[in-house]
């Protein structure tokens, strides 16, 4: 009968190889969930430099992107110095979200450098 109960045993030889390594799943770093920076060594950020580049650029009169990587002090002072030179001091934001798109170095407020895309 085949299929039947009790199960039939398997002849000798047969089932898992022996000597070969079980598959482990691969574990996440818990303290680089996002991986490691290949040039500093440093843990990546969880923001990401296109975002914040792009925020920047887009409401950085209101100094969105600073405020997305943490950098609260230097976002006040971007918005105090476009609100008291009425709008001319928005070349400031501007620059910032340029060299946060294109720069190498672009650190989070912690200091780990912003996620590639």
């Amino acid at each position: 009968m085949a299929g039947g109960y009790p199960p039939q045993q398997q002849p000798q030889g047969y089932g898992q190889p022996q000597g070969y390594a079980q598959p482990q799943p691969m574990m996440a770093d818990p303290n680089a969930p996002y991986g490691y920076d290949p040039k500093t060594g440093l843990p990546y950020s969880d923001k990401q430099k296109m975002i914040a580049g792009l925020l920047q650029l887009l409401l950085g009169g209101f100094a969105v992107g600073r405020f997305y990587t943490g950098h609260t002090g230097l976002a006040i002072a971007q918005i105090a110095v476009v609100w008291l030179t009425c709008g001319f001091g928005a070349i400031w934001p501007l620059i910032d979200g340029i060299m946060l798109l294109v720069g190498d170095n672009q650190t989070d407020a912690q200091g780990r450098p912003l996620r590639p895309n």
